[in-house]
């Protein structure tokens, strides 16, 4: 399955804290995801300024000094941004394929699972080509029941966004405090980067 290309010069966890590459991977993102799926989205970008913006102040608040906490601090982050997507919600759906299955995640909150996808990707491209990590992503990214559970979740406590993000990429998640930096987070090297109901993104991201 085809990956972000990393064309960046600089280390991609550098490239991705400029706004132009966020914009542009999360374009991408979304296109691809409306590629395999047929659901058509529409980005704000002054929204999704907004979530950059916002999402590195709370990044920077928290960024270890210790370079051992970085590979850890990469996962933490991708939380953050999903923490925000879902706060400042940059995306709508203008429509959906006839007779599309709501039992299927993509179907069923389009949204939510776009900001997972590209989330989780990132962190993976991130974790791969910067530290030479891998993600396993869970077998109940397929179920929609855990979708549910995520949904309603989220929109009660915005921060568990963070927690279920850690699920998500197979690791075990803080759900007590979730927005708080724990260093002993660590990824699972195991199996394959991608699982392969996602989509991952696609082409290539310049870097600002």
């Amino acid at each position: 399955m085809p990956k972000l290309a990393a064309t960046s010069p600089r280390p991609i966890r550098k490239a991705a804290q400029s706004l132009r590459w966020f914009v542009r991977a999360f374009e991408d993102q979304a296109a691809r995801i409306s590629e395999e799926t047929g659901v058509a989205y529409q980005a704000d970008h002054t929204d999704l300024a907004r979530v950059f913006a916002e999402w590195r102040k709370a990044f920077d608040a928290q960024k270890p000094r210790d370079a051992t906490d970085y590979p850890a601090y990469v996962g933490f982050a991708a939380g953050l941004v999903l923490r925000t997507l879902l706060q400042v919600k940059p995306v709508q759906v203008t429509g959906l394929p006839e007779g599309a299955d709501t039992t299927n995640p993509a179907y069923y909150w389009p949204e939510g699972y776009l900001y997972v996808v590209f989330c989780l990707n990132v962190r993976g491209l991130v974790l791969e080509t910067d530290f030479d990590g891998h993600q396993t992503p869970r077998t109940d990214l397929d179920d929609v029941r855990t979708w549910w559970s995520f949904r309603e979740n989220v929109e009660e406590d915005s921060a568990l966004a963070i927690a279920f993000l850690e699920h998500f990429a197979g690791e075990d998640a803080h759900w007590e405090t979730p927005e708080i930096f724990h260093p002993d987070r660590t990824a699972r090297i195991a199996g394959r980067f991608y699982a392969p109901n996602l989509h991952p993104l696609n082409g290539t991201v310049e870097d600002a």
